[in-house]
């Protein structure tokens, strides 16, 4: 028995490849996405340098003499907080910032992972620089105004690095406050220094997380 069922015959409007405007707006999606996918782990990042910041200077101004007026923390313990503090900060960083590219293939892939290794070099830089400066003659005056200055600056170009890569507005401007605020601490002497260091730098790093979340959160609704 023959099957008389008609059936829409396919048109040329069904066949059709998409337009150039479509396939353009096709194609920036997609980057959109990789995009949110890779900034995905930063909040996590910010976060984690928020509380390794504040809690760590905060730690190092309670150690020093002439530092907090409430109560003291001896240095040897305010030190060994910071530095389980900073540490635990670049582990988590270097690990998120190499899970941002999994997945992504090619450049992207590349650059997360990169991001992710210049915590741990640019840290272990700095803490090399200051031996050397030890060895050298510099007392602990000096040391005290170095090591937050120059963590702050590789914090403050890692984040410039990061808002070039992902033309992140929330990272540039967090990159500029961190790398201002590293150069200004020392002006104010030690201890006050860890101090400024907790509270603008802390809470800097605070505010980006938040407003990077929020930015993150928006592009996915």
């Amino acid at each position: 028995m023959t099957d008389h069922t008609d059936h829409p015959a396919p048109t040329d409007h069904d066949d059709a490849p998409p337009s150039a405007d479509e396939a353009l707006a096709l194609i920036r999606e997609q980057q959109r996405s990789v995009e949110r996918k890779q900034l995905g782990g930063i909040p996590w990042i910010l976060g984690i340098w928020a509380i390794a910041w504040g809690a760590g200077f905060f730690a190092l101004w309670s150690g020093y003499d002439g530092g907090n007026p409430w109560f003291s923390i001896p240095l040897g313990v305010a030190g060994t907080i910071f530095g389980a503090l900073i540490v635990g900060a670049i582990v988590v960083s270097a690990v998120v910032g190499a899970r941002v590219g999994r997945g992504i293939q090619g450049a992207s892939a590349f650059s997360g992972a990169v991001y992710g290794i210049s915590w741990m070099v640019g840290s272990g830089v700095v803490f090399a620089i200051g031996i050397a400066l030890t060895r050298a003659g510099a007392d602990s005056a000096v040391m005290s105004l170095y090591y937050p200055a120059g963590y702050s600056l590789v914090a403050g170009l890692i984040y410039l690095m990061g808002a070039a890569l992902w033309r992140s507005v929330d990272q540039l401007v967090l990159g500029i406050i961190i790398a201002v605020v590293g150069a200004i601490a020392p002006f104010f002497g030690a201890p006050t220094n860890n101090l400024v260091m907790a509270v603008l730098g802390g809470g800097a790093f605070l505010v980006a997380a938040l407003v990077m979340q929020l930015s993150l959160s928006r592009g996915r609704s």
